[in-house]
Order: structure tokens, then sequence, then C-alpha cells
């Protein structure tokens, strides 16, 4: 743990709540595992544990006001300092700040100019903490790429009993180190390049050939690798998604705009992830005009196929890699219905590609427009790996250790 937070400066916001003591603990822990800590405090955490209480355990100044140094802009300062920021504990008021972007005190204002990983530990009262408001406000957060960690379950203020105390001492100090590494792992400066979603390949002004690709799978591939320190591009076919913070979002409709997009992209990137359902075919003519349901040509929709981007990519990273001018590791999805592992591995030779995610899209729990997803990972070094049933976001942490492996090493043998 101290080898962890060694020299590493901690940003913590400590918000109104009976909490706000064990936020001075976390202070000293952190202090002795190597960190230096600046703690804010907004006006309600001011009332439970003073300013001097966090200047005395970190040796340095806590904030309150927006105007304390106002010469320096005190709250971007701060925010460009932080290795890491930890808001905690985060009251159900201060999650709804942060959730709407309200900057309206030293520590939301200074939230809104991190770039650093960022960890929220809420801690309130069970009816609060299961509002639909604060369910939606912590799940935005998380969506943008915060770490939630907590609450526990246990005492609370006034002799109540559930879920809303704030995470251990310990739990939070894991949580830092943690977020901490992935942000300074092998992906971290690396500059990666993910598709996501379908592509919709246009009949007339109102008919479209498309497939059921949410986008969901794509975009928790974008926020895993901004979360480890990626500079990210996403190229996303049509999605009702937002776009992830931290990420430049490239949004294209079809098959032909996404190649068009990807291929100048995947130019000296470290690595693709061509997580889209591009669609295999679109029609062989566009019509300007709405076609008529009676109309006598309609019974016929002559196809032509699209272009093959992930084996387009993969032969250049071939010509690339036989030329000793490196390669970035590709990764291709495959979603099947059947067969898998065959349809698998045979795609994963055709396409020239390192790795292949290979998903079940027939059932209900996995595959298309839905939070989880079970996936057979095989590798063109012959590895084989099968992931049970677990959210988007953990996938997507799985594929990012896969290619981290596979990063190519630097003279000192660091990736």
């Amino acid at each position: 743990m101290a080898g962890s937070l060694a020299g590493r400066h901690v940003l913590l916001g400590v918000s109104g709540g009976i909490a706000a003591y064990k936020a001075a603990e976390l202070a000293r822990g952190l202090i002795k595992a190597g960190a230096t800590v600046q703690a804010l405090l907004t006006e309600g955490a001011a009332q439970f544990v003073g300013p001097a209480t966090f200047a005395g355990l970190t040796g340095r100044p806590a904030h309150t006001g927006v105007f304390t140094d106002a010469h320096h802009i005190l709250h971007v300062r701060l925010a460009r300092e932080a290795d890491v920021a930890v808001f905690a504990p985060a009251t159900a008021n201060l999650l709804a700040k942060l959730a709407v972007g309200v900057a309206d005190d030293l520590v939301t204002s200074t939230y809104a100019c991190l770039t650093c990983p960022v960890l929220l530990a809420p801690a309130m009262h069970t009816e609060m903490w299961q509002h639909q408001a604060t369910v939606d406000n912590v799940a935005t957060l998380a969506r943008r790429g915060a770490r939630v960690v907590g609450p526990d379950d246990g005492d609370l203020a006034g002799g109540d009993v559930g879920p809303g105390r704030l995470a251990s001492v310990d739990a939070l100090l894991a949580a830092v180190a943690e977020a901490l590494a992935a942000a300074s792992g092998a992906l971290a400066g690396r500059r990666v390049v993910v598709t996501a979603g379908p592509t919709h390949e246009p009949i007339d002004p109102v008919r479209f050939v498309g497939n059921r690709s949410s986008g969901k799978m794509g975009f928790a591939l974008a926020v895993e690798a901004a979360r480890r320190g990626s500079s990210v591009d996403l190229v996303t076919g049509p999605t009702s998604l937002a776009d992830p913070p931290g990420v430049r979002v490239h949004r294209v409709e079809t098959a032909v705009q996404m190649r068009d997009a990807v291929l100048p992209l995947a130019a000296g990137a470290d690595a693709v992830v061509k997580a889209a359902a591009v669609a295999d075919f679109r029609p062989a003519s566009y019509r300007a005009q709405k076609i008529k349901k009676d109309a006598d040509d309609a019974s016929q929709l002559e196809l032509v196929r699209n272009p093959d981007i992930l084996a387009e990519l993969g032969q250049l990273a071939g010509r690339h890699r036989a030329e000793g001018t490196g390669a970035p590791v590709l990764v291709g999805f495959a979603a099947e219905t059947d067969l898998e592992e065959e349809h698998g591995r045979d795609k994963l030779r055709r396409k020239g590609v390192d790795l292949i995610v290979v998903n079940r899209v027939d059932a209900v729990d996995a595959g298309f427009a839905v939070d989880t997803n079970r996936a057979l990972v095989l590798g063109a070094d012959g590895t084989r790996m099968e992931v049970p049933l677990v959210s988007k976001a953990a996938l997507a942490a799985v594929v990012w250790d896969a290619v981290e492996a596979r990063l190519p090493q630097d003279e000192t043998g660091a990736s």
C-alpha cells in the first residue's frame, strides 16, 4: 500500500455529513501511506470537522472557499495538481450537484476541473441512498467514469441501521491505490480506437437496413480505456447513449462512413477494438423518395457487400509487422447464435487479429441491448478464456487486461 501511494497527490473533498469525522481518519491513513493530501471542505463539512483538523493532519491548509486564493484561481490549480480525487463522505446533496454540473462552492468547482481518476464514497441515511434521485445520480456519475466505493450496511446517525454507512478507511485506501495503479498501468498514455453500435444502411429517407446493437459494449470499452489513462477515440454508429467524458466521439451512420473514420484513426494507434456491429450488406441503390408499399418493385431489395473494416485493419497490421514498423493490438468481436467457438476461431484466423471476443446474442441476459454479457475470448497465440455472465463494464476490463498483456514492451521491459 505505502509504495503505491508514496509521492502521489490526493485531493480529498469532504461534504457535510456526520461521517466527515471519518474523512480525517482517511486523511491520516493517506499520509501514513506516503501521499500528499489536499483537503477541501464544504461549508456543511466544516460544521462537523473544522479545517484546522485537516490542516494539522496533512500539513497543508484545508480550503473552504473559492475566493481563498482568487488570484491563483484556486479550484483550477488544485484540480491540476491531483493524481486522484476522493470525495468522502459524498452526501446526497453533493452527488446531486456533481451529477448535474453545479459548481457553486470550492468542492464542486474543483470537481468540474478534474481530469484525474475520481472516487466517490457515499454516506447518508438509507432512505436518501435508496431514493430514485440518488440512484440516478450515482448511475450518471459512474457512467462518466467515477468509481463508487460503498456505502456499507451498518450503524447510521440517530441510532438507525441499514445501507448508507461510509465505507471503511481500509476499503477507501485500497480503492485509491487501485485507481492510481489503473491510471499508471500499461494503457496509460496510449492511444486507442474503439468502435461501437450498429450501422444503418439507408434504403430511402425513411427505411434502413440495421441491427439490434445498442452500443453499450463499445461505450463500456471506451469508458474503461479512458479510466486507465488512455487517449480514446470512439467511432460509433447510431445510438441513444451520451458521449462518455474524456473520450473523443466520432458519430457515423453507415459502414462506409465508419471505415472512413476508423482507418485514419487506427494509423499510429496502440490498440484498436472493433466492438461495432457493422452491417455486412447495404442496399445497392438509395431511393431519394420514400418507396410506397404498393410499388411493384418493393418485393425485392438488392444488396451489395460492405467493406470489411476488421479484415482491412488485419491486413494492414500484418504488413506493418512484416516490415518491422509495428502495428496496433487488434481486437474483434463476433456476435454468434451457434457454434460460437468454431466460428470465433475461423474469424480470428481470417481477419488476422490478435483477439476475438465471441459472444452469444440469442440469450435474454447477454448480447444486444442489455447491460450484461458472457463471452469467450480467443487469442491468436492460442489462449482461451471463458468469461461468465458479467456486466459489460466488467467484460470491458477483461478485454483491456488482455490487450495490456499484448502491448509491445520498451527496452526496459515495461509496456
